[in-house]
């Protein structure tokens, strides 16, 4: 019998292990997606000008 005599029994939490890995990957990419835009946001009292469009360092 072996490896197959338990594909059946634990094939579902085979699954929602899975999905909760992937879930969890998914937030932590958000997360740091999220921190970096916060940092180069502009208010929006500033006018927005080429230069600070283009530059590169912001």
């Amino acid at each position: 019998m072996g490896i197959h005599y338990d594909y059946k029994s634990t094939r579902g939490a085979k699954k929602m292990q899975k999905q909760q890995e992937r879930e969890e990957r998914r937030r932590k990419r958000k997360q740091t997606t999220v921190a970096k835009q916060d940092g180069y946001t502009v208010p929006e009292d500033v006018v927005l000008t080429l230069d600070m469009i283009t530059d590169p360092n912001k």
